[in-house]
């Protein structure tokens, strides 16, 4: 598996990053939105073997490949288990294509000056050894902003760029995702905050460093473009952040040069009672417009 392959496909093909990586906490919500409720499972097993039966069904489906989708985030319970017999990082990069990520972060400590900073990661030099012999290639940690505090998102950007530098030791690229909330009053001014800590810490990092920023989609069309053009940022993805598919596509198509990491928007519509025929279908439609507003 080439690192350097793998690099060039994020930094220069066209596509969008999947977002499969739904946690203990958002597990149930996406579960519900698929036709899964309660009733499905009686404990947390049950319930993650519902999310992979989703997600594998989602990797498996005929339009799930590297013409469209140059990388996958996946939840670590994913990356133990298999699709069609083989480890799901190896079966994405090998069979597919498709450049795999793994979601490292154990959640969020209570909102504090209007952010929720990351909780300690559990084991983090473990996670990160066992992520580079399964094939991963980067790693995903997302914070949360609720308010245009200027020490808040200062805390949340320092804190995701110290632990970048531990990640980038094992050779894997981090994706940064300070999540801006997309229903405050005070986004735009929370953005402009963002963006200059963004700055501050991308220009104390030696050249050779990389990372992938995950933002929510801006209230001033291109308004990241300073990061886009960054020289130690490979990529500037949007997450779909609440929005319903139809509003985050157009916000995507006003802002050049980032692409889609969507989660809940990539999955709308499926449901576990379609037949193969339809649930390949919708995807399929979801796919093509996710790539085709990622080109923008």
């Amino acid at each position: 598996m080439s690192h350097h392959e793998k690099t060039k496909n994020i930094k220069n093909k066209n596509g969008f990053i999947a977002a499969l990586d739904q946690s203990g906490g958002s597990t149930p919500k996406a579960l519900l939105q698929y036709g899964v409720d309660k009733s499905f499972y009686k404990n947390d097993t049950e319930m993650y073997n519902q999310i992979h039966s989703m997600r594998s069904r989602i990797i498996s489906a005929p339009s799930f490949n590297s013409q469209n989708i140059i990388g996958a985030i996946l939840f670590e319970m994913t990356m133990n288990r298999e699709i069609e017999g083989k480890a799901t990082a190896q079966y994405l990069w090998e069979n597919l294509g498709i450049v795999p990520f793994l979601k490292i972060d154990s959640g969020l400590e209570p909102e504090l000056d209007g952010v929720h900073l990351l909780k300690e990661i559990d084991k983090l030099a473990e996670k990160l050894e066992i992520a580079v012999s399964k094939g991963i290639f980067g790693t995903k940690m997302r914070s949360v902003i609720n308010k245009a505090s200027e020490k808040g998102i200062n805390d949340v950007v320092n804190q995701q760029f110290e632990i970048s530098q531990r990640i980038v030791s094992y050779k894997l690229i981090p994706i940064i995702e300070p999540e801006i909330t997309i229903s405050i009053l005070d986004k735009e001014i929370a953005e402009q905050i963002l963006m200059t800590a963004i700055l501050e810490n991308l220009n104390k990092l030696p050249n050779d460093i990389k990372v992938i920023l995950k933002l929510s989609l801006p209230e001033i069309p291109n308004f990241y473009s300073p990061l886009i053009n960054h020289p130690n940022v490979l990529r500037v993805v949007a997450l779909s952040g609440g929005y319903d598919q139809k509003s985050a596509l157009n916000k995507l198509k006003n802002n050049n040069g980032v692409i889609a990491s969507f989660s809940r928007a990539l999955t709308e519509g499926l449901n576990v009672n379609q037949n193969d025929e339809d649930f390949n279908h919708i995807i399929k439609v979801s796919i093509n417009d996710i790539a085709m507003a990622s080109l923008s």
